[in-house]
């Protein structure tokens, strides 16, 4: 009877069931006009004893039928629950597909004009990430170019009029499969919002539109002696390294997005406009509605403008490149000079293949072991005084080959091979894919981590490379397999698996800055438990009631409230 009780009880609080009421107690107009504000308490006690005797009666005859289903907005039970599930072994995402409204398209060209196309070709193009490995059915049913906040205001108030959905597209480098478009419905690609909207030297800020790229805006400032700081793959913009929070090589110096961002100018899924703060560079007013939004991969709202923090130009910089036998060494010196209280601005590690791929894809000849990166940064005395200080920590570990350089040609020599690290790998096996993936963990275990996934990529028979940032206990991983060989995708999977439970079995994350997308959406439960993804959940369905924004990404499917 408990539990009859409280069912009945949630049932009578259901809307259509008062205005059930509403229409069977007041439905005389002699009634409605002598009392036409009946009591629903009343109405509600006497319609619920009625319905007790009766309940009673199917319960004990065993016939009756509960249906206790969550609504269909808070979990959808048509979905496939393995794509993206916590047993997911899918890769390649479904999801219905409804034609596009006739309407929806003529509202959208009545404002957007030419800046929007049907063409196959360009939305094949925008379902279908760089360098990713995800893949989905379906594409974008169409893609839009706003060129202003308004733009995206009214698209975004559209498509949710018609229930359409929504998928924020940037520079598209990310690779958990977060530009796909499982649901077909809207791309909105922010290309052509990329204004340095207001530039504040003295208070060392910024405010931009979310389509410029990092590398453009950092072109931008120096001429003023600043700089913004993250530096994730070379094509990213603002607005997405906001929507996955992402870090880059320097993070272990300033941080990740979400300590870079002051304010941030989003239009929600329900259509609402939000700035999250001021331009004050701290605030303690309310809710931190930046940092929810920063992460949250397009499924709460669509952003429009960003305010940065911006840091001075270093005075002088030194490069440092070493050797070590073994990948354990190189990430116990790493760990080693973030204990001594050094202040590095970049530790990165390659392990021996990745140098190979180096050597194969650039005609260079450098030792094919595991190396390590340093940068240092302040005044020439205090950065040479910091690289003699690692220089003797690597000597105590087993290194070798310690070399350092100055000049602007030498350190931009030296830092290619960082960057160009991907693209070597592609050069070693130009007609594979490449599950690109990372992980991230307490620093203290970082060695332990990169080892113990190390022997299993060496063991594999696929040709897998390491990156690290070590500096923050962040590494990622380059598994090289054929398409076409479906035991090769299926053990680039597997070595993935391992390396993620490797990681939440030392207290770590399934991604320190690639983020989540559909890709690692079966890790959440996991690493975070299924009562923080019911929260999400509810966040997403207060902002976002229609589930028209980028659906089908970072909560898993099988979440239900």
């Amino acid at each position: 009877m408990g539990f009859l009780s409280a069912w009945l009880s949630r049932f009578a609080s259901r809307p259509f069931f008062h205005r059930a009421v509403r229409t069977s107690a007041c439905a005389s107009p002699a009634i409605t006009a002598l009392a036409p504000r009946c009591d629903a308490k009343e109405r509600l006690l006497s319609w619920t004893r009625s319905l007790i005797p009766l309940a009673v009666a199917a319960a004990s005859a065993g016939a009756l039928a509960l249906d206790l289903r969550p609504h269909p907005s808070f979990c959808d039970s048509a979905v496939d629950h393995r794509i993206g599930g916590k047993d997911s072994t899918e890769l390649v995402v479904q999801g219905s597909r409804k034609e596009l409204p006739k309407e929806l398209i003529e509202e959208l060209r009545s404002f957007l004009q030419g800046n929007m196309t049907l063409d196959y070709d360009e939305r094949f193009y925008h379902g279908k990430p760089q360098n990713s490995f995800h893949a989905a059915v379906n594409v974008p049913d169409v893609v839009v170019y706003p060129r202003s906040h308004d733009d995206v205001h009214k698209i975004v108030t559209s498509c949710n009029k018609y229930k359409v959905p929504i998928v924020p597209y940037g520079g598209a480098t990310s690779i958990e499969g977060h530009t796909l478009a499982p649901y077909g419905g809207v791309c909105i690609d922010m290309s052509l919002m990329k204004k340095v909207k207001s530039l504040h030297v003295e208070d060392m800020d910024v405010v931009v539109e979310p389509g410029i790229g990092w590398i453009e805006l950092n072109e931008y400032l120096k001429p003023y002696g600043l700089f913004f700081p993250l530096d994730p793959g070379p094509g990213a913009t603002i607005g997405g390294m906001c929507a996955t929070r992402c870090s880059g090589s320097l993070a272990v110096r300033y941080g990740t997005m979400r300590d870079n961002v002051i304010n941030l100018q989003v239009v929600l899924g329900n259509g609402d406009v939000i700035k999250t703060g001021s331009r004050a560079r701290k605030s303690a007013a309310g809710y931190d509605l930046a940092r929810l939004l920063i992460g949250s991969e397009g499924t709460l709202g669509v952003i429009t403008e960003v305010t940065l923090r911006l840091q001075k130009l270093p005075q002088h910089s030194v490069v440092a490149m070493c050797n070590f036998c073994t990948i354990k060494d190189a990430a116990d010196v790493a760990i080693a000079t973030m204990l001594s209280g050094i202040q590095v601005s970049r530790v990165e590690l390659l392990d021996e293949v990745q140098v190979k791929a180096i050597n194969v894809a650039n005609g260079k000849n450098l030792p094919e072991v595991p190396t390590l990166m340093f940068e240092f940064i302040g005044t020439e005395a205090y950065a040479r005084e910091q690289t003699l200080l690692v220089q003797k920590i690597v000597s105590e570990h087993n290194g070798s080959d310690f070399i350092f350089v100055e000049t602007a040609d030498a350190k931009k020599e030296l830092w290619e091979i960082r960057k160009e690290a991907l693209w070597a790998c592609f050069a070693m096996a130009p007609d594979f894919e490449a599950m690109i993936t990372d992980v991230c963990v307490p620093l203290s275990r970082l060695a332990e981590c990169i080892s113990k996934s190390k022997q299993e990529l060496d063991a594999s028979p696929l040709l897998c490379m390491v990156i690290a940032h070590a500096g923050d206990g962040n590494f990622h991983t380059i598994i090289l397999f054929d398409p076409n060989q479906k035991e090769q995708r299926q053990e680039a999977e597997r070595l993935n698996h391992f390396m993620v439970h490797t990681a939440l079995s030392m207290e770590g994350t399934c991604t320190g800055e690639h983020g989540v997308g559909t890709g690692k959406m079966k890790y959440l439960e996991e690493e975070l438990g299924i009562g923080a993804l019911r929260t999400m959940k509810r966040i997403k369905a207060a902002l976002d009631p229609n589930d028209i924004m980028n659906p089908g990404k970072l909560i898993p499917p099988h979440v239900c409230i």
